[in-house]
């Protein structure tokens, strides 16, 4: 393979449109934050969740810094992470900001619980995060927040939403895998594996 040294490729700039087109290639599990404390929360729609760290137990999210959680996790200090299931799509548009609602109107119709840093944490989610903010990297129009987990907790729910190519689908553990099964490679290829 012939590697072109940097300094004598073009560099052709990559337009927004370009890059947004590419990135719904990326499959990307939804997450809803939620910020703030009592009647002052909001919280937004993600898929820029990502772990950072298992010792300490760190996650990592990408945050707009025009959208209106982020003054709210730098005031605070804290934010939730709550990975939706696939029955909760509804969640997912309305903190989206589908239907125009904001700030506290959108917790409106499902169950929240307090967490510990006084953010509100989403019953029947998957999973559910209570983080404290360790730090705040500006770059850009985001702010990439690193979230120390002060708790967490798990559903035995095994269905998810994700996104992908500009749609919320529905990934289900047991019906994905006998979907898989029924179309990967022959048995005997499999066993030589």
């Amino acid at each position: 393979m012939n590697v072109v040294p940097r300094d004598l490729m073009t560099e052709i700039p990559v337009s927004p449109a370009d890059f947004r087109g590419a990135m719904r290639h990326l499959t990307g599990g939804v997450s809803v934050i939620t910020a703030g404390r009592g009647k002052d929360i909001t919280g937004m729609t993600v898929t820029s969740v990502t772990s950072l760290s298992v010792e300490p137990p760190t996650l990592l999210v990408s945050i707009n810094r025009d959208a209106s959680s982020f003054p709210l996790i730098k005031r605070h200090g804290a934010f939730g992470v709550n990975i939706l299931n696939a029955d909760q799509l509804d969640i997912a548009e309305r903190f989206a900001g589908k239907g125009g609602l904001k700030g506290a109107d959108r917790f409106a119709g499902a169950q929240w619980v307090t967490a510990v840093s006084g953010v509100p944490l989403l019953v029947g989610a998957l999973s559910v995060f209570d983080c404290e903010v360790e730090e705040i990297v500006e770059r850009h129009s985001h702010g990439i927040v690193i979230g120390r987990v002060r708790d967490v907790r798990n559903s035995t729910r095994n269905a998810a939403l994700a996104y992908w190519h500009g749609q919320y689908v529905a990934v289900d553990q047991d019906e994905d895998a006998a979907r898989l099964a029924d179309v990967s490679l022959p048995a005997r290829t499999r066993r030589g594996i």
